[in-house]
């Protein structure tokens, strides 16, 4: 198969789909790899490196005019749509629901989309996405912590605090992966942090690890409208795999808040938990609104672009090379997880989360690919 990797150009993105290893490890399966001139410069990889694991450095059209998988790491923009081609198969995170133009692109181009933040492994989880979550959940403090400092908008609030003076207080909306990845860099902080989630069995299992050194909240909109007031920073790291976030915070909440706190929402990418969310990038990363910081960035793993590009491409390389080897359907036929990621395939939405956001027709995946 030839499989490319092009340069992204989201705006501060530096990953790249294709490390240099991995690109060895296409070649030496017997496939032929391209990557575009500096695709990776932004992760620390050169042309030469890429070129001495055995790949061919071409321009952006040559790629996606010859390639039968583009391996990319976000989703294509406008200025990409005109490049994908019927049949091409487009691996990638893909984020449709909250995204009806891109969806749209993707069906009319009746090209095969396998997005990552969709694909489970054995145990129901989502591994390509994982640590991408892992980071961001991570990052959220890092950056929320900054935000707070008086300098850069905030209320001039040290998460730790000192003796005699609080510590900040963190709330976490969600303890899936982005919120106990959160509330593991908070509590280390020496942060006061409270999760939130409906689900009973996560907020047990943190409480337990942490030893009594969270809160635990079930998630009601009652509980989160009394809880927000309190906070100095929020993470909104909810997720409904493929579909769009719940919106937890509401425009009436953030009058209600403190002057200067900050909420990260990292769920933007799903369309964000919070009504007041739009995407920022990293060069403009908040806004205000009714006093409060919102950092919205849709591609916060991007600001840490070497240890992001290696734990995706550690997460999607066997997948991606099971797709070469054996092609698209059959791969996703002795897959079923692989299956799942399965997002749109030859003028077919198969991903019901997307349908449904969209209000459009929805095709099984195992009926498209029979």
């Amino acid at each position: 198969m030839k499989v490319g990797a092009v340069k992204e150009i989201k705006k501060h993105e530096y990953r790249v789909g294709l490390t240099p290893n991995a690109v060895k490890a296409y070649v030496n399966a017997g496939h032929t790899v391209f990557v575009e001139k500096s695709a990776g410069e932004g992760s620390g990889y050169t042309d030469e490196q890429y070129t001495a694991a055995g790949a061919k450095i071409m321009s952006q059209t040559q790629i996606w005019a010859e390639a039968d998988m583009i391996v990319k790491v976000k989703e294509p923009l406008e200025a990409e749509y005109g490049f994908i081609r019927e049949n091409q198969i487009l691996y990638t995170y893909l984020h449709l629901a909250p995204d009806r133009p891109q969806t749209d692109a993707l069906v009319s181009s009746k090209c095969s989309a396998v997005a990552y933040e969709t694909i489970r492994d054995r145990k129901g989880q989502l591994p390509c996405l994982k640590p991408m979550s892992q980071i961001a959940g991570r990052l959220s403090i890092q950056e929320g912590a900054k935000f707070l400092e008086k300098p850069m908008g905030g209320r001039g609030v040290l998460l730790v605090g000192v003796p005699g003076v609080p510590r900040a207080e963190v709330v976490v909306l969600g303890a899936g992966v982005v919120g106990a990845s959160a509330a593991k860099i908070a509590v280390g902080m020496g942060a006061h942090v409270t999760i939130v989630d409906i689900d009973l069995d996560k907020l047990e299992y943190l409480e337990d690890i942490y030893n009594g050194r969270v809160n635990t909240l079930y998630s009601t909109p009652e509980n989160i409208k009394d809880i927000l007031p309190k906070a100095d920073l929020v993470i909104g790291a909810v997720l409904i795999p493929g579909s769009a976030a719940p919106k937890l915070i509401r425009n009436e909440h953030l009058p209600t808040m403190k002057k200067g706190s900050v909420i990260v929402d990292v769920a933007i990418d799903q369309g964000g938990c919070s009504e007041a969310s739009h995407v920022t990038y990293h060069d403009d990363p908040v806004y205000v609104k009714d006093g409060v910081l919102n950092y919205c960035v849709g591609n916060m793993p991007g600001a840490v672009s070497y240890t992001s590009t290696n734990a995706l491409g550690n997460a999607t390389l066997n997948y991606g090379l099971s797709i070469a080897k054996n092609g698209l359907e059959k791969a996703l036929k002795q897959d079923p997880g692989l299956l799942e990621g399965l997002n749109v395939y030859k003028g077919h939405i198969t991903f019901k989360g997307v349908a449904d956001a969209h209000g459009l027709p929805y095709t099984t995946a195992s009926e498209v690919i029979k």
